[in-house]
């Protein structure tokens, strides 16, 4: 096979002679579940934006997120790395020091010296501290909520006290606007502020990172948008990000960017799937889960040994590069885009870290059936906890007292018969691979050379 790089060069070979490389939209959905949306298979929430943004690109069916929490997955996503490399493999919260250090390189700022205008609308959650903020990462334009739309002062710690945490703040670059946010009307607020830069930066390349709230608890949207799905205050929030999408994607077409510009959609995580009394106390029936749903995959967001807590909807569409209606089965992770979105903006990736993503265009395209990675790692904190290779899922034992488990995804995606005891040479190979992460990234436990540590701290 050709090289990932040769053949995105190949792909890429009209636009060099327009002498502008091609915009850039990346929309992170919040806590959507893999089948959530209608063209995933969802039958009681309408996403009509969604699926016909699928339907002009491809649906990428083994695609994950870097983590099963918020800050890991966008660390990742932005640098490139498990999140475990840049030392931010968990939640942040208001009270947080830590957060995104100055010496990783974000794919905000690869863009940027490529001339690319650069902004992020929606949600960071890489750090709260003036130097963690999004400007200082990149992004020329902020405007939105340094973490999720759940830390707020009502929030209680285990004893039932006070967290302490300040009203929600909501940012225009580095400055505080509006304290506290008026949380149900920041989805169209955000969705006029994302097309305003479409407009603004038409004449330019641009790099939009859209990051929704309104999937993520609590539910809260406006008027018009309640009591609109079959699956309650969750899906009415599904179909309000399903009507920001859509007007994304008009107003692209509007400003005649349809054609030059990658539009890019996942989830960060899984859904949520149990009870959460803290938050169904403060918000009610805004943030109260129906544990009854069903869904295909096993277990949902804060946990990534099984399915549901990583595995996500991925869609890309770029007219002309991407053919329309395809569907891919690929493993390809969230930190791929990193690459892929260097490689086609002309970007060179730094040489002095480890990159954990590859250029996947090729593979989107269709150009290419290589695939982009032999294996992922699945890690709770700095725990490795599983490993999928080719159609296997490893998981490892909880504890002691537990035992591994081996599934086979083509035969049974919701992971209920473990056939570990059937395939004991597939298990050798697992337990190599997990050898193999623990020694790049370590464990719990375990800190190896190789881990870029401490780049986080400050």
């Amino acid at each position: 096979d050709v090289c990932s790089s040769d053949l995105t060069a190949l792909l890429l070979r009209p636009l060099v002679a327009q002498d502008r490389p091609p915009n850039i939209v990346h929309i992170l959905a919040d806590d959507i579940a893999w089948d959530d949306l209608s063209c995933f298979g969802c039958r009681d929430i309408a996403t009509p934006n969604i699926d016909r943004l699928a339907a002009a690109g491809v649906q990428l069916r083994s695609f994950y997120a870097p983590h099963a929490t918020c800050t890991p997955t966008r660390a990742a996503i932005l640098t490139g790395c498990y999140a475990q490399r840049v030392s931010l493999p968990s939640v942040l919260f208001p009270n947080s020091t830590d957060g995104l250090a100055d010496g990783e390189i974000t794919i905000a700022e690869l863009l940027q010296q490529r001339g690319y205008r650069t902004a992020l609308i929606g949600k960071w959650h890489l750090g709260c501290r003036p130097d963690f903020l999004p400007t200082r990462h990149g992004f020329q334009t902020f405007f939105g909520i340094p973490y999720p739309n759940d830390h707020v002062p009502e929030r209680l710690d285990a004893r039932h006290q006070s967290r302490g945490f300040p009203p929600m703040p909501l940012y225009r670059d580095e400055q505080v606007v509006e304290q506290p946010a008026q949380l149900a009307s920041l989805p169209e607020r955000f969705t006029e502020a994302a097309v305003a830069v479409l407009h603004e930066h038409r004449e330019h390349p641009f790099y939009l990172h859209y990051a929704n709230i309104e999937t993520h608890t609590p539910w809260l949207t406006s008027r018009k948008f309640h009591y609109r799905s079959k699956a309650g205050v969750y899906g009415d929030a599904v179909q309000c990000l399903d009507a920001c999408v859509g007007r994304i994607l008009d107003a692209l077409e509007a400003e005649g960017l349809t054609q030059n510009t990658l539009v890019v959609f996942q989830s960060d995580n899984g859904p949520l799937v149990h009870e959460y009394p803290e938050l169904e106390g403060i918000y009610g029936h805004a943030a109260a889960v129906d544990t009854s749903r069903p869904h295909a995959l096993r277990e949902g967001k804060y946990q990534a040994r099984y399915e549901g807590g990583c595995r996500v909807a991925g869609i890309a569409r770029w007219p002309g590069k991407i053919p329309a209606g395809r569907v891919d089965d690929h493993l390809i992770a969230g930190f791929d885009w990193y690459a892929t979105f260097a490689a086609i903006a002309g970007a060179p990736l730094p040489t002095d870290r480890t990159i954990d993503g590859v250029d996947v265009l090729p593979l989107l395209s269709g150009a290419s059936t290589t695939p982009a990675h032999e294996m992922l790692w699945f890690f709770e904190g700095y725990r490795l906890v599983a490993v999928r290779s080719g159609t296997w899922k490893y998981v490892c034992a909880r504890s002691q007292d537990s035992a591994p488990q081996l599934f086979d995804l083509a035969t049974d995606l919701a992971e209920q018969q473990d056939v570990l005891a059937a395939h004991p040479d597939v298990v050798v190979r697992m337990e190599a691979l997990l050898a193999q992460g623990r020694r790049e990234l370590g464990d719990e436990k375990t800190v190896p050379a190789s881990r870029q540590i401490g780049r986080a701290h400050v």
